[in-house]
């Protein structure tokens, strides 16, 4: 009876160290889980946040206007007449361009958009009246301006959206 109890209790030992190996293994690998399911969130938190975004929507096709160059300008407020440019870029498949100012300081001033739309239309065979869209406006404050504009090759429309 002794040797059967022994016997037993090495067994339940045998069990438990099977079980805390077993443990430690599962933590480790739940561990690796979660911070492969939590990594994406906390790059998406990290991602800088910005106070302008513009599209272009071309409405000869109901279709976003991939690949035009934009450039900001902000209005130099002690020299009127000069513009400073800040930013390029070239709208997406969808048309738009999201990172503009980032909004970690004030951007309060006068901007201006530019949309070299011509090369736009001559892919497409087209001759446009206008080589370049101007918008020119004001931000103020913190919240986030959307400045899209609509166009055919003969004809443009903005407007804030949001």
């Amino acid at each position: 009876m002794i040797q059967t109890k022994h016997k037993f209790n090495l067994f339940v030992n045998y069990i438990i160290i099977i079980t805390k190996t077993d443990m430690t293994q599962l933590i480790k690998k739940f561990s690796v889980i979660i911070i492969l399911f939590l990594l994406p969130f906390s790059i998406y938190a990290q991602t800088e946040s910005h106070q302008l975004s513009t599209h272009i929507l071309d409405i000869s096709k109901g279709e976003p206007a991939q690949g035009v160059d934009i450039t900001l300008y902000k209005l130099n407020p002690s020299t009127p007449s000069q513009w400073k440019q800040i930013a390029t870029g070239k709208t997406d498949v969808n048309g738009r361009i999201s990172n503009f100012l980032p909004d970690i300081e004030d951007n309060t001033g006068i901007y201006m958009l530019k949309f070299y739309t011509e090369p736009y239309f001559l892919k497409q065979g087209l001759k446009s009246i206008y080589p370049f869209v101007e918008v020119i406006f004001r931000i103020e404050g913190k919240k986030h301006y959307h400045i899209p504009i609509t166009m055919s090759a003969n004809g443009y429309s903005t407007y804030r959206g949001n």
